[in-house]
């Protein structure tokens, strides 16, 4: 069987000057795409520089005969977004695919978490993440073609502790990518989310001893078929941890009709409300929104 390649095609990818962005990056160039890395070199918190990781990951790339060009503006901005997709205009005359991978963290509970730490992630991760389809989106849809992948987590669907701002921005980061799927279907522009588990810097401190093998290199081959012409998903959720890769979905009830409610009659129905036996699994693509509405619909009509 024939390997999967990239070639003539250009790939934008965020925070790929280490960790799992730099597994993408290296993937993808060795299978023939022209990429552009772009990181800011901060830490993990996304504080000062730490060093020109960017043009690093560029050098280990091109040393391998693969093809890269560095960039270090921030995702957190719109100029930022904008100038990184120009980089990918300007060195290769195209953007293909955009892998946003960008992140920081910083921690804080409930009750301690400051409004500049809660939006320091925000902007990085869902800001960021719109920053960077806001300014290539437009170049995909004139093309006909594009491959967008943005990055949840976890912690976005099912939440963690000491960890608001990066809930909501990971959470946040799934209904982007589904309006991206559902307004690039008429234009050739598939958009699907990866749900990465990896050890990399933000493990530190961690006791890991026990871990299994959970290199970034296991999480980069999912991210390659999401970002390749064959994908056949828009709209869906992908994860991937330790060498196992399965999708993650959203789900309704059927739930349970009446034509009117009282308080206490919700709380004795509330076990057939919540039984998820025939549970609704409705993809983003072509209109879930929609189906939404008319299954619910329909049980009001069917009842009379």
């Amino acid at each position: 069987m024939s390997e999967l390649r990239f070639d003539d095609r250009v790939a934008v990818i965020t925070g790929a000057g280490r960790g799992l962005g730099r597994a993408y990056a290296e993937l993808l160039a060795a299978h023939g795409a022209k990429v552009v890395v772009n990181d800011v070199g901060g830490t993990v918190r996304g504080d000062d520089a730490a060093g020109n990781v960017a043009a690093e990951a560029v050098r280990a790339i091109t040393e391998a005969g693969g093809t890269a060009v560095a960039s270090t503006d921030s995702v957190a901005t719109p100029a930022g977004g904008q100038a990184i997709i120009d980089t990918a205009l300007d060195a290769y005359g195209r953007i293909d695919i955009l892998i946003h991978n960008a992140g920081n963290v910083r921690y804080g509970s409930l009750t301690e978490l400051s409004y500049e730490d809660f939006d320091a992630v925000v902007d990085v991760h869902l800001r960021g993440a719109f920053h960077m389809v806001r300014a290539a989106f437009p170049r995909m849809s004139q093309a006909g073609y594009g491959r967008v992948v943005l990055t949840s987590s976890i912690g976005g669907i099912y939440g963690n502790l000491a960890v608001a701002n990066y809930a909501v921005a990971k959470a946040g980061v799934i209904g982007l990518s589904n309006v991206v799927a559902l307004e690039g279907a008429e234009v050739g522009v598939k958009s699907n989310v990866i749900v990465p588990a990896a050890l990399t810097r933000l493990a530190e401190g961690l006791d890991t001893s026990a871990y299994p093998d959970m290199r970034p290199e296991l999480v980069a081959p999912t991210v390659g078929w999401l970002a390749h012409e064959s994908c056949s998903v828009s709209g869906e959720l992908l994860v991937s941890i330790a060498g196992r890769v399965a999708r993650a979905y959203i789900a309704e009830t059927p739930g349970v009709y009446q034509p009117s409610w009282t308080i206490d009659e919700v709380g004795a129905r509330i076990d057939e409300i919540r039984d998820t036996g025939n549970s609704w699994v409705l993809p983003p693509v072509p209109s879930a929104f929609g189906e939404h509405i008319g299954r619910s619909f329909a049980m009001a009509t069917e009842w009379k």
